[in-house]
């Protein structure tokens, strides 16, 4: 179905997106996830994260603003954006925000509905939507 997420269109733009930057994945400190909020989705982008990452992606912080600013359909990317350039400039990364109930499917780095103080020299941002119209952004710190 055309919206039912895969695992492997994430994974490519995210492996995509590393290599245009001249990145490894150990090179990543945060990354800001699609993260919708809904369980086939986060499960899917979590698996998705784990097949690019491997053991790194136990390291590395992961939030979704999107739970702050909504999804503001093409807007969400450019605030993604924003985000992930104020964590490498200020070092902290923002927050999942009402974030309840772990998934026990979701069991990575979650940063839960409170900002944390990081050291952020990379970060990532993951733009997924219906279709298989997969972008990710890196930035870097200079």
């Amino acid at each position: 179905h055309i919206a039912a997420p895969s695992v492997e269109g994430p994974a490519s733009a995210m492996r995509a997106c590393l290599a245009d930057a001249g990145l490894n994945a150990e090179d990543v400190d945060y990354l800001n996830a699609h993260g919708t909020g809904t369980k086939s989705n986060d499960q899917t982008e979590t698996a998705a994260i784990k097949r690019v990452f491997g053991n790194h992606a136990y390291s590395m912080s992961i939030s979704s603003t999107k739970s702050t600013h909504a999804h503001c359909l093409g807007a969400a990317s450019a605030l993604e954006m924003i985000a992930c350039v104020m964590a490498i400039q200020e070092d902290v990364v923002p927050p999942t925000a009402n974030y309840r109930e772990p998934d026990p499917a979701c069991d990575l780095d979650i940063t839960p509905n409170v900002p944390r103080e990081r050291k952020v020299r990379v970060a990532m941002s993951n733009a997924f939507a219906m279709g298989g119209t997969n972008a990710v952004l890196a930035f870097r710190q200079v």
